[in-house]
């Protein structure tokens, strides 16, 4: 089966969809998504997006502390055209219909780590999903987008695998896609193509990340040629309810932000030995200053205590999180908050232009799938959802005047080509290599790293990718091995750039080298050879 059109998203998160409702004003649009629509990293989301509102704040102040958050590689012209552009994304996602939470007649503005200011907005402390309601909504309602869940992109189809032609006139021609209840594969034929397909915590044991996020998009740009940066800077959420009956769920930024501090289990507070901005430190210190209490004091946690704030106050502010304690019997009000790091946010990806477009023709990535510069070796809290929704309105803008131009001819698009390939009956090897993948990468790869560590992944996931090509070409395709084969190439691509990393910068700290060196003042860089 055939399905074309003028865009290809694929992702259904803030990124896609944003990019989708203003594709859809110039033509036809097909949203590919891995599960039901609103199953994204957004619908997750709690805290906020970041944007400059109020007249106590100003660009500079949030182009500065997204700089200082970023470890000094932050692309500081990207910085400041992000951060200038998001009261205009913010108006847009407004006149979709995104409500967030007032106080009084002006909007609530919350603060998290790493801010100056609050410059926060939020919509309780389910902001995520309320900006996905809003967006499912009128996607679902627009008669020029076609929504295709429970569909999963096996691989980019691109001009260079079809003509055999030189990389240099590489071109994107749309995707083959597995349909996963009828497990027929389809070919999406597109003008443009858009991975809007969110991260890779699933690469880790411990993440926060719904099951979605699987490095698809990263994966699939590397085998198709295109530039991937930054890959050892893995952002690890410091607080993740630690419980074991609770499936990764997120303690949100802003309860640190909102007065909480981390304790031990004593009551011992801590942060203040690791920065003077004690609890309200970047992420990447924080994660580093929990991981080392915990190993220090063979504890298996800390706790997030936020009970000297009025149980009114706490219950109407975080009304999910609360709940959700509630339910695993922590009364937040009373009780401190068990807490771990976990993988939270890819700061690296597919490496793309201030229009978003990657180096593969008529490929654009935007989201936490793409590498923009904006993050550099931390994400400052909330910076996300902003970077998502400026970049899907200027790859908008720049896809458009490209179909204008009306660059190259398409050529032949392919069916897809099972060959020999029959039904598997050995599960368990797909199992297995998915379990050892996600362990030696959070042993070896994790927090606190080292030149040791890094090498013995590495040859490990030699071993491992071995294996999946084997079984990739000798057994139809499924969801699950394809999802294998992409954290998988993942994997190594953050193993091999952590391996070039000779320092400690941000969210890459390795032992061997625990100094900041101004030779690596600079981004990482991989691109597959043919």
């Amino acid at each position: 089966m055939k399905v074309q059109s003028d865009f290809l998203v694929i992702g259904s998160g803030i990124a896609g969809l944003s990019f989708a409702l203003q594709a859809a004003a110039y033509g036809t649009v097909a949203v590919v998504t891995k599960k039901d629509i609103s199953e994204s990293a957004t619908n997750y989301a709690q805290g906020g997006i970041a944007t400059v509102s109020s007249a106590e704040d100003s660009f500079d102040a949030h182009v500065q502390d997204t700089l200082v958050a970023g470890a000094g590689i932050c692309h500081e012209d990207v910085v400041r055209m992000v951060v200038e552009e998001g009261p205009g994304v913010i108006a847009s996602l407004i006149e979709w219909g995104v409500h967030f939470t007032k106080n009084g007649e002006v909007y609530d503005l919350t603060r998290e780590g790493g801010h100056s200011a609050r410059r926060i907005l939020h919509a309780e402390d389910v902001t995520g999903r309320e900006i996905e309601r809003a967006l499912v909504e009128v996607v679902k309602g627009h008669p020029n987008i076609t929504i295709y869940e429970n569909h999963i992109a096996i691989d980019l189809v691109t001009e260079a695998k079809v003509k055999k032609t030189p990389q240099s006139v590489n071109r994107c021609l749309g995707a083959h896609v597995l349909d996963k209840q009828t497990g027929a594969v389809k070919s999406f034929a597109a003008r443009i193509t858009l991975l809007a397909s969110g991260g890779a915590g699933k690469v880790y044991l411990y993440t926060c990340n719904p099951d979605v996020a699987t490095g698809d998009g990263v994966a699939m740009a590397y085998r198709a040629g295109a530039t991937i940066s930054n890959m050892e800077f893995m952002q690890f959420h410091p607080t993740t309810l630690y419980h074991p009956h609770a499936r990764s769920f997120l303690i949100s930024e802003a309860v640190r932000g909102e007065g909480a501090i981390l304790r031990r289990r004593d009551g011992t507070a801590f942060m203040e030995r690791y920065h003077q901005l004690k609890d309200l430190a970047p992420r990447d210190i924080v994660a580093r200053a929990i991981d080392n209490e915990m190993k220090t004091h063979g504890d298996d946690c800390v706790y997030l205590d936020i009970t000297h704030r009025d149980a009114s106050y706490i219950t109407s502010r975080f009304p999910n999180i609360y709940q959700t304690c509630l339910e695993f019997g922590i009364d937040m009000t009373r009780d401190m908050i068990p807490v771990v790091p976990a993988a939270h946010y890819l700061c690296g990806g597919v490496a793309v232009d201030t229009n978003a477009e990657t180096d593969v023709k008529h490929l654009y990535a935007i989201g936490e799938v793409a590498f923009t510069g904006l993050h550099g070796g931390n994400r400052l809290a909330s910076n996300s959802l902003l970077e998502a929704a400026v970049y899907a309105g200027r790859a908008f803008k720049h896809a458009v005047e490209t179909l204008k131009n009306g660059e190259f001819s398409a050529p032949v698009f392919p069916e897809w080509d099972a060959g020999t390939a029959t039904n598997s009956d050995e599960m368990v090897v797909v199992s297995q290599n998915w379990d050892e993948i996600r362990r030696f990468m959070w042993n070896y790869v994790g927090i606190v790293r080292s030149d040791k560590r890094l090498a013995r992944a590495m040859r490990r996931i030699d071993l491992i990718q071995d294996e999946i090509e084997e079984y990739y070409w000798n057994f139809i395709v499924t969801s699950d091995l394809i999802e294998l084969r992409n954290i998988a190439t993942v994997a190594k691509l953050i193993v091999s750039c952590a391996q070039m990393r000779k320092e400690s910068r941000g969210l890459n700290y390795n032992i061997d080298y625990p100094q900041l060196d101004d030779n690596w003042k600079r981004d990482t860089i991989i691109k597959k050879q043919f």
